[in-house]
């Protein structure tokens, strides 16, 4: 039987550890760090044996193949002795395709991805498709396929996904837009993140699809320097297009082999020019997968939007909270200020991953009144954004609760509170659903007072 060795013991890392011992795989899974009791109780019971905490060098190089958790880089000392030695080293995505039959449609992209992902999924299951959803959302794709038996698939994926592919290939790819994110991963070279978003195309046959931002610069350069087999279908908010789907007059076109679908905008639940392409994204996916036109116009007006992305958490004496704590890098920033239509409170900072704020510089003149900085080094943004707004109205906090206070201090009736912090969140929280998560908690205490 082949030998496992699983890298990372989080939700990827257990699903892969579980589906490999369903296939007749030997199995062992390894983590530096300690595994959450929930992780550890599930390999117990599937009498998977793991370590944690360590990771025992001899056990790991004798694997025949290794799946590496999206968490661990390449750059990882054990990962590296793996490398040197030739053996394969793979992401969940790539183990799980080569072990399921099941059509995938995988979508990418630095912002936008994740409610794509859910749209598509909500078109598609309101139309009567049995679709699995996994990837960077809900119980891992790995898991699914051990577990269930969906005729398809509907996969988040990030680029430290991508980078573990090696046949993976998807039906339906979708590069929702790029911009420079995760650059400490990719030695701060920003080509080497577009190819590794594009890496999502490069098994794709003459069959497939690959939809994109026909505005978004970077895509539009690879593209003009690289070619894909996959059949391309673009969308857009600024210009008209034969193929592919485009935003005119406050409706939303989409045409598909000589099929045109009108959808007022008007009549889909998400709002702002960044949702009308999401939406876009997943009508043409919807058209694709063959859902009738009036179960497309029922799920746009049905869908809730994802959890953390520009979510309305209460209106407290006038002023609108929103909890935008996925927005982890500049250009997520960039359409949650876009989409303001109040004077703002911005809450911002974290953990920096080279970001360069000059994009949303005029954006931050136009809509932010007030700054509270919400991070353990805050220098950055006060020497970008310290001039900007009037003096005093840029402040410090330590915790959500103190950032809370000092937005509602400044906010007055008909004016916003926003969350987007453009940073990661491990200084000061474990994850951005953490960061969230008290956010909401500690607005929710205001209208306790």
């Amino acid at each position: 039987m082949p030998n496992l060795v699983v890298l990372g013991g989080g939700e990827s890392g257990v699903g892969t550890a579980i589906l490999a011992q369903k296939r007749g795989y030997t199995v062992f899974l390894s983590d530096s760090s300690k595994l959450k009791p929930t992780y550890s109780q599930t390999l117990l019971s599937h009498h998977i044996p793991f370590e944690d905490t360590t990771h025992t060098t001899p056990q790991i190089l004798s694997a025949d193949i290794v799946m590496k958790s999206p968490g661990i880089p390449d750059t990882a000392p054990i990962v590296q002795l793996l490398l040197n030695q030739g053996t394969p080293v793979i992401s969940e995505i790539e183990f799980t395709s080569t072990l399921s039959a099941a059509p995938t449609i995988g979508i990418t992209g630095s912002n936008g991805k994740t409610t794509t992902t859910l749209l598509t999924h909500h078109l598609l299951t309101t139309g009567g498709l049995p679709v699995g959803i996994a990837g960077n959302i809900g119980k891992s794709y790995a898991l699914q396929v051990a577990n269930s038996s969906f005729p398809s698939y509907v996969l988040e994926l990030s680029s430290f996904q991508l980078d573990g592919i090696v046949n993976y290939a998807p039906h339906i790819a979708v590069i929702t837009n790029i911009s420079p994110d995760h650059l400490d991963r990719y030695e701060y070279k920003y080509e080497k993140y577009i190819a590794s978003k594009f890496r999502i195309t490069m098994n794709q046959t003459e069959g497939d699809y690959l939809i994109y931002d026909a505005d978004d610069g970077a895509t539009a350069n690879w593209l003009g320097s690289n070619s894909t087999k996959a059949q391309l279908i673009p969308f857009s908010v600024k210009r008209t297009l034969d193929e592919g789907a485009y935003l005119h007059n406050d409706r939303i076109i989409v045409k598909i082999d000589k099929d045109t679908l009108i959808i007022d905008t008007a009549d889909i639940s998400l709002r702002g020019k960044h949702n009308y392409k999401n939406s876009m994204v997943a009508v043409i996916i919807a058209i694709l997968q063959n859902v009738e036109e009036a179960s497309i116009r029922s799920g746009l007006k049905t869908f809730v939007g994802a959890e953390h992305r520009l979510e309305k958490v209460m209106n407290i004496e006038g002023v609108e909270y929103i909890d935008d704590s996925k927005a982890t890098n500049v250009n997520s920033v960039f359409y949650a200020l876009d989409s303001m239509t109040a004077p703002t409170v911005w809450i911002v900072g974290g953990v920096d991953k080279g970001n360069d704020y000059d994009e949303i510089m005029e954006l931050v003149k136009e809509k932010v009144k007030a700054i509270v900085c919400l991070g353990v080094d805050n220098k950055k943004i006060i020497g970008t954004f310290g001039g900007v707004v009037k003096e005093g109205r840029i402040a410090e906090a330590r915790n959500m609760v103190d950032a809370v206070s000092l937005a509602q201090g400044f906010a007055v009736d008909g004016e916003t509170v926003l969350l987007s912090p453009a940073c990661a969140s491990f200084d000061l929280f474990k994850s951005y659903e953490d960061r969230g998560r008290q956010f909401k908690d500690a607005v929710r205490k205001l209208q306790e007072e």
